[in-house]
C-alpha cells in the first residue's frame, strides 16, 4: 500500500508539472527578487496565484493569513515567505479525519456532476476499489439519458466484478435507483454507487431530478450513511467551480472528486474549489487506470504543486 501511494505521488508530481512551472518561475521572481516584504511583494505573490488558478477570493484570503503569519513572527526576508506560505495553504486543504467514514458503512454514493468529466469513469474506479478492500459494492446506472452511460458502467462493473443495476435507455432515472436499493438491501451490499446523468444545460429538469432521487434515496433507505460527490475536471479551471456551485443549488454536496489533473496548468482550482465552497476535496485523479484515482492528501498535493524543478530529481530516486 505504501509503495502504492509512492508511486501515485511521483505520478501526481508529474502531472502537474505545466502548473508547477508557471508557479516556479513567478516564486523565483519573488522570494529572491525583492529585497525586502513590502505591498509590492504581495501583489506580485498574489499575482501568480490568481495565474495558478487559485481564484481570487482563495488567493486574498492566503494572503491575508500570510501577512498575519508574516506580522506576528516578525518575518522580514521574503525567501522566509515561502515555507510559511505552503503551510498556510496546506492547512486550508486539510480534510476532515472522519470523511472517509462512509466508506465503512452500509452506504449510498450518489455521484453527480456534467457529462464528460469523467463521472461514469470515477464510479467504475471507486467501485474497484471498494471491491479489492472487501466490500460488496452495487452500481446503479441511472445516467438513462446519455447513450453510452449504460454500456459504459457494465463494462466497468465487468471490470470491477461487481452488480449492476440498469433501465433501458431513455427510462426514469428515479426507478433505477429504486430498483438498486431494493437490490441492495436484498444482496446485502455494503456500498451502492450511483452514477446520474449530467446535463447542465437542461438545468432545471436535471436539479429536480436530482431533488427527486435524493427522495427516492431518503425514502427507502434512511439507515444507509449518504454521500454526494461531485466530479470535476480539473483541466476546466474556474469553470469547475461554477459547476460545483450550481450543482450544490440541488444536492448537499459532502465530497469532491477532481480529475483529469494530469497535464493541466490549472492544478491551484483544487485550492480554490475546497476554499470557496467549505466543502473537501475527497479524492482526484491524474490518469485512465484504476489506481490512477486516490484519495486526495493535502500534504502531498501542496507539495506536488510547489515542488521545486531541483528538487525532482531527488523523488525519482526515491
Amino acid at each position: 500500500m505504501a509503495e502504492e501511494k509512492k508511486g501515485f505521488f511521483k505520478r501526481l508530481v508529474a502531472g502537474l508539472t505545466k502548473t508547477r512551472k508557471s508557479i516556479a518561475a513567478g516564486f523565483d521572481y519573488i522570494f529572491s527578487g525583492f529585497s525586502k516584504i513590502d505591498d509590492d511583494f504581495y501583489e506580485e505573490l498574489e499575482e501568480v496565484l490568481v495565474m495558478a488558478d487559485m481564484g481570487i477570493h482563495t488567493t486574498q484570503a492566503v494572503i491575508e493569513d500570510l501577512k498575519a503569519k508574516v506580522k506576528e513572527q516578525h518575518i522580514t526576508e521574503p525567501s522566509a515567505c515561502k515555507e510559511l506560505l505552503v503551510s498556510t495553504i496546506k492547512q486550508q486543504m486539510t480534510v476532515n479525519e472522519n470523511a472517509y467514514d462512509f466508506e465503512n458503512k452500509t452506504s449510498v454514493i450518489l455521484m453527480i456532476g456534467v457529462n464528460g468529466v469523467g463521472k461514469t469513469t470515477t464510479v467504475g474506479k471507486l467501485a474497484a476499489q471498494y471491491k479489492r478492500a472487501g466490500k460488496k459494492v452495487i452500481m446503479a446506472a441511472a445516467d438513462t439519458f446519455r447513450a453510452a452511460a449504460i454500456e459504459q458502467l457494465t463494462e466497468w462493473a465487468g471490470r470491477a466484478g461487481v452488480d449492476i443495476i440498469a433501465g433501458q435507455e431513455g427510462s426514469d432515472p428515479a426507478s433505477v435507483i429504486y430498483d438498486a436499493i431494493a437490490a441492495a438491501k436484498a444482496r446485502k451490499a455494503d456500498i451502492l454507487i450511483c452514477d446520474t446523468a449530467g446535463r447542465l444545460h437542461n438545468k432545471k429538469n436535471l436539479m429536480e431530478e436530482l431533488k427527486k432521487i435524493n427522495r427516492i434515496i431518503d425514502r427507502e433507505f434512511p439507515e444507509a450513511a449518504r454521500e454526494t460527490l461531485i466530479v470535476l475536471d480539473g483541466t476546466t479551471g474556474q469553470n469547475a467551480l461554477v459547476q460545483a456551485r450550481q450543482f450544490k443549488e440541488a444536492a448537499d454536496i459532502t465530497g469532491i472528486v477532481l480529475t483529469k489533473l494530469d497535464g493541466t496548468a490549472k492544478g491551484g482550482i483544487a485550492i480554490a474549489i475546497q476554499s470557496e465552497l467549505s466543502v473537501p476535496v475527497k479524492y482526484i485523479g491524474i490518469g485512465e487506470k484504476i489506481d490512477d484515482l486516490q484519495r486526495f492528501n493535502a500534504d502531498d498535493f501542496v507539495d506536488a504543486l510547489f515542488k521545486t524543478d531541483s528538487n525532482e530529481g531527488d523523488d525519482e530516486q526515491c
